[in-house]
């Protein structure tokens, strides 16, 4: 779940909210329970951290990722998982600081009731949500490739209370095979449909819009109270990527986003002088010690350079640990694969631990890149993709990052088609900018970091 940027659905935030609630009220009974409550109520704080520590434990378990987690089965196991995770957690750091303990007897019959009512909980929000009668009821006006992809976007999530009543083609002549969903009619029936089905949504997916779109139809459905929507922006809501497919360049102009403000570059660019600062001064002994393992293993040097392209298409030199043999790239540049046989020893563990992108401190210090931004890519790849994929120059609108929106989310990319789905998500990155969306993408690559994913 992204709680700090738009991307967020209302049933995820509800989750969350409410489960922050309960925790902290389930250590309090559990205080009550003890005859201890006024200590309890004196410390609020323990119990506001405890919760924190709980809550942070179910999120790295990817519970509130309600597309992943929707049978009981897996929310079972990573409840319990992740109510594990986080009593280990809170017992080592009670040990370290002992003034943060709860008390052992709160503890563990905070922890049983933790385990007895999350689930209970979520079985109930889980049935309540599926009532047909809360969901939004959806016609997708057009029969194309993209209404397709729309609608098959919307079917594998639940994060969104969406149900797709049917669709309505262009004309009687179009081709509506293999639509996975109930032809309803043609642009012309919309006003009836939108009566008939009770519609509260209608997604406007045309190939071609010119004397097809029915406006007046639209105009009164829309009047009436139905929310009419692009299926770019229907996409972009709920994937967390923009659709570039088919996509007009005045679609990137008019709508919302792509203007990060002066301010929030300046305030972007502290946080990342001072992040880097701090990281150097703390990841020295780690750099050393990554150093060593490097020489120690294979010959060549330690560091490696390569130069990249950065914000409006400037070349800069980027640093990191070597982590394949010296000799694994001869003449013409080629992308890394799964099982690459050139990774050497050591530096398939630096790259599942992300220890080979610490020298990047040091790009960020100098301004050649941020934190959070699209990955940087070589310029005879650039030159490739940028001639193969449409909007991939956009990327380049701010600096590159040594994590982003598109490496949590996608991971590792080796190949034009992987660069295009890549390039979906960096655009809605650019798009969102903000420093509340850089942090939880931090939030995010240490939970890919903590499960080895995306490296090569």
């Amino acid at each position: 779940m992204q709680v700090f940027n738009r991307h967020v659905s209302g049933k995820g935030l509800t989750v969350f909210s409410f489960e922050t609630i309960l925790i902290s009220a389930l250590m309090l009974l559990a205080a009550r329970a003890h005859g201890s409550l006024d200590s309890a109520l004196a410390g609020l704080w323990k119990i506001g951290l405890a919760t924190a520590i709980f809550e942070l434990s179910f999120y790295y378990n990817d519970l509130y990722d309600l597309t992943i987690v929707h049978s009981r089965a897996e929310l079972l196991m990573r409840v319990m998982r992740a109510a594990g995770t986080g009593a280990i957690a809170l017992a080592i750091l009670s040990v370290m600081v002992p003034a943060v303990s709860v008390g052992h007897g709160i503890f563990v019959t905070s922890l049983w009731l933790l385990l007895i009512a999350i689930p209970l909980w979520r079985m109930a929000f889980d049935g309540l949500t599926r009532d047909r009668r809360l969901e939004e009821r959806v016609l997708i006006l057009g029969t194309g490739p993209i209404a397709r992809l729309v609608a098959r976007q919307i079917r594998a999530q639940h994060d969104f209370a969406y149900h797709i009543v049917g669709c309505v083609t262009e004309s009687r002549d179009a081709d509506v095979a293999e639509l996975g969903m109930p032809l309803l009619g043609t642009s012309a029936d919309v006003s009836l449909l939108v009566l008939r089905h009770q519609i509260d949504r209608v997604i406007v997916s045309l190939s071609d819009r010119r004397g097809h779109l029915p406006i007046q139809e639209l105009l009164r459905a829309k009047l009436s109270g139905v929310r009419i929507e692009d299926a770019a922006t229907t996409y972009e809501r709920i994937s967390g990527k923009i659709l570039t497919d088919g996509l007009a360049p005045s679609w990137l102009i008019f709508s919302d986003g792509f203007q990060a403000s002066r301010g929030t570059r300046v305030v972007k660019r502290l946080i990342d002088v001072v992040l880097a600062a701090i990281g150097l001064l703390l990841a020295a002994p780690l750099m050393l010690l990554t150093a060593m393992a490097v020489w120690l293993d294979s010959s060549g040097p330690i560091l490696y350079r390569q130069v990249r392209v950065g914000e409006n298409d400037r070349l800069f030199t980027l640093w990191k640990f070597r982590s394949m043999r010296s000799d694994a790239e001869r003449g013409q540049p080629i992308w890394a694969t799964n099982n690459d046989s050139r990774v050497t020893r050591v530096g398939r563990v630096i790259r599942l631990t992300r220890l080979d992108e610490l020298p990047q401190l040091l790009n960020v210090l100098r301004g050649d890149m941020s934190f959070v931004g699209p990955r940087p890519e070589r310029p005879y790849f650039v030159q490739q993709l940028a001639a193969e994929i449409p909007f991939y120059a956009e990327r380049h609108a701010v600096k590159p990052g040594v994590t982003g929106w598109a490496q949590v989310k996608y991971g590792y990319g080796s190949s034009v088609e992987d660069a295009m789905e890549k390039l979906r998500y960096d655009l809605y990155y650019i798009k969102h900018l903000s420093i509340g969306f850089d942090l939880t993408i931090v939030i995010d690559t240490v939970k890919v970091i903590l499960c080895a994913r995306g490296a090569q």
